[in-house]
């Protein structure tokens, strides 16, 4: 089989996150949603990537990916991940900043480069948002976790990932002071809009709308 393009790829790993991991079915009109594209464009990306066994692909039924679609799919998420964690850690770049630049990354091929930047990077297993990053056998290591919104007041926990990863919500985190690894509590909930009052790193409140609650993913503690 030759080799996936980019532009395959990049609807693979699509493809991938849409199925839940390959749990369900995907629309023709949810990928080019994702896309940014138009519904006739998709068709003839998915005659492709069926034709090279990612995928399973009828008009009018929709994409599952296949057991191959999917390993491909993870080796995909496992460079750009990796090229997340080299960026921010060796290269200095805020998480704001990486995602696009990782986006070209990933692309790049060589299991040899990937192997040894997973070694010098001391085989990192979530990269700077939170998201595991799969081994290099597409094994991924996942943690409990809940959504802020969803955990009981006076409940302690810690951040642990964040489900939005645009840059403009990463910016406006680390303007109020947000970040992986804190420690967070929820110290009282106002019914009108769901909006949090919370406690970050035992000194300082914050008030949170429902809709950041919603996409930062806590740890809590036992």
């Amino acid at each position: 089989m030759k080799p996936l393009t980019n532009a395959e790829e990049n609807y693979l790993k699509a493809i991938y996150h849409l199925s839940e991991g390959g749990k369900k079915n995907v629309s023709t009109n949810e990928i080019a949603h994702e896309m940014k594209t138009k519904p006739a464009s998709v068709s003839d990306m998915l005659k492709k990537l069926s034709e090279k066994g990612t995928i399973g692909y009828k008009k009018y039924y929709g994409v599952d990916i296949t057991p191959s679609g999917i390993r491909m799919a993870l080796h995909i998420i496992r460079r750009h991940r990796l090229w997340e964690v080299f960026l921010v850690d060796k290269l200095g770049f805020s998480w704001d900043e990486v995602h696009e630049v990782a986006e070209e990354l990933e692309h790049v091929k060589s299991p040899l480069l990937v192997s040894r930047l997973d070694d010098y990077l001391g085989f990192p297993k979530f990269d700077p948002h939170g998201d595991p990053i799969p081994d290099e056998f597409g094994d991924i290591k996942t943690r409990p976790k809940a959504a802020l919104s969803e955990v009981p007041l006076h409940h302690p926990g810690k951040i642990v990932a964040v489900n939005d990863s645009s840059a403009a919500f990463l910016k406006y985190l680390d303007k109020v002071g947000v970040y992986i690894g804190a420690k967070i509590e929820a110290l009282e909930k106002v019914e009108f809009d769901g909006s949090l009052e919370v406690m970050v790193d035992n000194h300082k409140k914050l008030f949170l709308s429902r809709e950041v609650a919603i996409n930062i993913m806590v740890l809590l503690h036992p």
